[in-house]
């Protein structure tokens, strides 16, 4: 079997609009990457903001392929009414080249001081003695560390994650941010996702990141979370403005113990207000924003 490879350059702006497009006709998932990433050491505060992302999907090379580039094709031109889009390239892949098409894009990446995410496939990298690493292999799962979104989750955590800590990554995706939050000190680290391939690849990343006895993945939602005892001392939650504000409405600060910390990305700038008036209502109260290009980080705490 073959498979098309659907690619669009855009700026940051787009890429939430066209990553939602995307995941109508996308099999298991959208990813998006940063372009031009470069493999130096990044500190804190020195990351540059992207100027391009590259967000791709994967659709069966069928009878369906025509139409469902043709009903992409006519969402771009009316989206291009309100912003300027691309045109989407394709690219025919064979069946075991599909998953593998991204990963000549994917490098070693340096961030805040002491975090280093190195593809498992990589080798030959200089990895210093207090180096915090996390290898991935993300499969068709979201999170290869590239997207600023993760990126700030990651410089955020750096800071924020005490020892012993029970944390919560919702939406885990590759399982990137739960790697850290365990390898950072955290006794146990909680990754739901409702897609049963970020399960699989989280848990297969725990392993190779020598952290499955911290990591606890499942399939699982706030709903679920909501309706059990777990309460957690810090959450991350790496998603999306649209997902997260009715998420707050569902009472997401009950997660959350007093005293304890909340990390939310996938945030355009332009939602950020919103999004933090979305948290007060669930008893949560933003502290600090961290940013980069039109993304935005927000740190909130449940106060005792």
């Amino acid at each position: 079997m073959k498979w098309i490879e659907i690619k669009l350059s855009v700026d940051g702006e787009a890429a939430e609009a066209v990553s939602e497009l995307l995941q109508r006709y996308g099999h298991q998932g959208v990813s998006i990457e940063q372009e031009g990433i470069m493999p130096d050491s990044w500190d804190e505060g020195e990351v540059p903001p992207p100027e391009k992302l590259t967000v791709r999907a994967y659709i069966p090379a069928d009878d369906r392929a025509e139409a469902a580039k043709t009903k992409l094709e006519t969402a771009l031109h009316h989206m291009n009414m309100m912003y300027p889009m691309p045109q989407p390239q394709y690219t025919l892949v064979d069946e075991q080249d599909w998953a593998e098409a991204w990963k000549s894009h994917y490098h070693p990446v340096r961030l805040g001081k002491r975090i280093l995410i190195r593809p498992q496939w990589i080798e030959n990298i200089d990895i210093k003695p207090d180096d915090i690493v996390l290898s991935l292999d993300p499969g068709m799962a979201f999170g290869t560390g590239t997207h600023p979104t993760t990126q700030l989750c990651l410089i955020a955590l750096e800071e924020l994650v005490q020892p012993g800590i029970k944390a919560l990554d919702l939406g885990c995706g590759s399982g990137i941010l739960a790697f850290a939050i365990a390898k950072l000190g955290a006794s146990v680290v909680y990754a739901l996702d409702n897609d049963p391939v970020a399960v699989k690849v989280t848990l297969e990343n725990a392993k190779l990141n020598q952290v499955d006895d911290k990591i606890i993945a499942q399939e699982g939602s706030l709903e679920s979370l909501l309706n059990s005892a777990r309460r957690f001392d810090l959450i991350v939650v790496n998603i999306l403005a649209r997902i997260i504000i009715p998420m707050c409405e569902q009472g997401l600060g009950q997660i959350v113990r007093p005293g304890g910390i909340a990390i939310f990305s996938g945030i355009i700038q332009d939602q950020a207000d919103d999004v933090e008036a979305a948290l007060r209502k669930t008893g949560l109260e933003p502290f600090a924003r961290l940013t980069q290009g039109d993304w935005v980080a927000i740190q909130a705490k449940r106060p005792h």
